[in-house]
């Protein structure tokens, strides 16, 4: 089965550093998971850097899933990808891409995958990359309400 990329882009109201940082910190990924996922961070520390491995699980219709997540390339304030070493994908690249747009930030997700489980696997494919977008678009949103909003930057 091929590789298949699902890009998601969205403008911020914030600085290029708020955007990078907020995607550093591990916790963050709660806070921009729809409601019928639920993660589960495994590991104590949750700073990003290069090298790191972080540890996930994940629920969904009650089926737990465990990630194994290494970040693979970080350069401030622009690039942070990582790359899933365990994951129910049989590939899976993320690159969150940070651009300063005039007064504004583009954040950019590309996500690169391979569905394991050979045919059975691209039966489900649709279904599968509509959860993906569904996924993206809502953390997209998430990420724009938390960054754009005065209560962040006072917690």
């Amino acid at each position: 089965m091929k590789t298949k990329t699902i890009t998601q882009t969205s403008t911020i109201n914030c600085t290029l550093e708020e955007l990078f940082d907020f995607h550093l910190d591990s916790n963050n990924i709660t806070k921009i998971t729809p409601a019928d996922t639920k993660v589960q961070l495994l590991n104590d520390d949750s700073q990003a850097y290069e090298g790191k491995i972080v540890k996930i699980k994940t629920t969904k219709f009650f089926i737990p899933t465990y990630w194994e997540v290494k970040i693979e390339h970080l350069q401030r304030p622009n690039i942070l990808v990582d790359v899933a070493l365990k994951s129910p994908f049989k590939y899976w690249k993320h690159q969150h891409i940070f651009t300063q747009k005039d007064n504004r930030c583009e954040l950019k997700d590309i996500i690169e995958y391979k569905m394991p489980f050979g045919i059975f696997g691209k039966l489900l494919d649709h279904f599968i990359e509509l959860d993906i977008k569904n996924m993206f678009q809502y953390r997209h949103k998430k990420t724009k309400m938390l960054l754009e909003s005065s209560e962040l930057s006072l917690t």
